[in-house]
């Protein structure tokens, strides 16, 4: 088991920027602005051979709303806690919050180490000199940004801690990542809190709860999967605010890198165009997916109807996809969406053989012919599997630069249809075989035909210099 460490303390003290120093990434957003943090946030974390686990956590300020959410996800990141880092604010100073929350960790019975972050270009002991009015030990001062003070910091908290057995590396691969997208306040956080079975992300009745994308393993039927909870993602007209523009970005890495998308619909405002481009964005992807139209519960028989008429009529051109009408809130229909996840990942990284692929195409053509170019015939000769998730099919012929992309969406539902691969894209992939008459093409000669070609050569030329040979009589 590795130690956990948690950051704790006001808004806009330096936590994120000390969890992406110390996981030697950028996962966390940081910006000059108080409240950016809401969800808990784990990584992995190494420090001159120590490796550990770090839990970023929101701002407290000892608000209602949203604030009060926000100190109860942090409440929990505490709770797991091995050790404790309280940061404060080098410039600001001690301040009433300060001792707010350093009442709180006092009743945690747990090691707490007061860092004093922002100190570069200050004395360490000058500027945590104030801080030992709350009671903590001696203040820590670092700078998160620079990297100052932290390797120290470290040798002091795991001196505190106890030993803990080194694990063997493991082999097994993390599993199929799962990226929920949609717009605002379409119930996303919920649907993940659901499937969880707990309150693991803020899920509040306020859009753009949810600003950073949340990565949350866990395991399903003994498989292990990353659920990745995702910033709503609105028209970019509408997008002015500097931090919910990396919110999108981030959105928009997660559907990237992510094996399977849950886009989820809110059925009481129905299927608007950004549902549309979000879509598009994972079908350019080629990522599996599932719709999951969620505030199904309490709906009238003709506003069903109405949403299932919409959605056959604006999302045609994804087809494949699975639709499941549910209540995140209340659970109806959730319990089988990850089944079908497992289905629909199952699916995009299946292997097929030469041979079947190839049978599955001549029958298509037999039922089917590509249509004529120049009056010639399109021939498609044989097809192979060209990668995975998603599936790609490799066709081989003549003249495959001409398929028109109706025959090609013909041949992509025939062989979804016979291989069976739902909730998956499938892409076409044309290739042609050179011509071996094309203009200016020149066969390769063996050593024996060259060796023959420079003999009749020093012939003609020998040949030449006696004057080559008598012209014959005519008659």
């Amino acid at each position: 088991m590795k130690h956990v460490i948690a950051l704790v303390g006001r808004p806009n003290v330096g936590k994120s920027t000390l969890y992406n120093r110390l996981t030697k990434t950028r996962d966390a957003l940081v910006a000059d602005m108080p409240g950016l943090t809401r969800d808990r946030r784990y990584g992995r974390a190494e420090l001159e051979g120590r490796e550990f686990i770090v839990i970023d956590t929101g701002g407290l300020t000892g608000g209602d709303g949203i604030d009060a959410y926000i100190a109860s996800q942090a409440k929990l990141a505490m709770e797991e806690a091995d050790a404790i880092l309280f940061l404060v604010d080098g410039r600001e100073g001690l301040c009433a919050g300060d001792e707010d929350i350093a009442r709180q960790l006092r009743m945690l019975n747990k090691p707490v180490f007061l860092t004093v972050n922002k100190t570069e270009r200050q004395d360490k002991s000058l500027a945590g000199a104030e801080f030992h009015a709350l009671g903590l030990g001696m203040p820590h001062g670092i700078s998160s940004s620079h990297g100052e003070g932290i390797s120290s910091l470290l040798d002091e908290v795991f001196a505190q801690l106890p030993a803990v057995e080194e694990e063997p590396e493991s082999d097994v691969e993390t599993g199929a990542k799962v990226a929920v997208i949609g717009r605002p306040n379409v119930g996303k956080s919920t649907l993940v809190n659901r499937l969880l079975g707990e309150d693991r992300v803020l899920a509040f009745d306020m859009p753009g709860t949810t600003r950073d994308s949340i990565h949350i393993p866990f395991e399903y039927e003994d498989a292990q999967y990353t659920l990745i909870d995702t910033a709503g993602v609105r028209r970019k007209g509408r997008i002015d605010d500097k931090v919910e523009k990396f919110s999108v970005i981030k959105t928009l890495a997660a559907i990237e890198e992510s094996n399977v998308v849950i886009l989820v619909l809110d059925a009481k405002q129905g299927i608007s165009t950004q549902d549309a481009h979000l879509l598009g964005y994972a079908v350019e992807a080629g990522r599996a997916l599932l719709i999951a139209v969620n505030k199904w519960d309490g709906m009238d028989p003709r506003e069903k109807e109405k949403i299932k008429n919409d959605l056959e009529r604006k999302l045609s051109f994804v087809d494949y996809a699975s639709v499941h009408f549910i209540s995140a809130l209340h659970g109806s229909g959730v319990g089988k969406l990850m089944g079908v996840v497992k289905h629909a990942y199952q699916n995009a990284n299946k292997t097929f053989q030469t041979n079947l692929l190839t049978r599955i195409l001549e029958d298509a053509v037999d039922s089917f012919q590509p249509p004529l170019v120049n009056g010639r015939r399109i021939k498609l000769r044989y097809a192979h599997q060209g990668g995975k998730n998603p599936p790609i099919i490799v066709v081989h012929g003549n003249q495959t630069d001409k398929v028109p992309e109706s025959y090609a969406r013909y041949l992509e539902r025939i062989f979804r249809k016979v291989l069976r691969l739902d909730a998956t894209p499938i892409r076409m992939e044309f290739r042609s075989g050179e011509n071996p008459y094309k203009s200016g093409r020149r066969n390769q000669l063996s050593d024996r035909e060259m060796a023959k070609q420079r003999q009749l050569a020093l012939t003609r030329m020998h040949k030449k210099k006696k004057g080559g040979d008598k012209p014959r009589r005519k008659g």
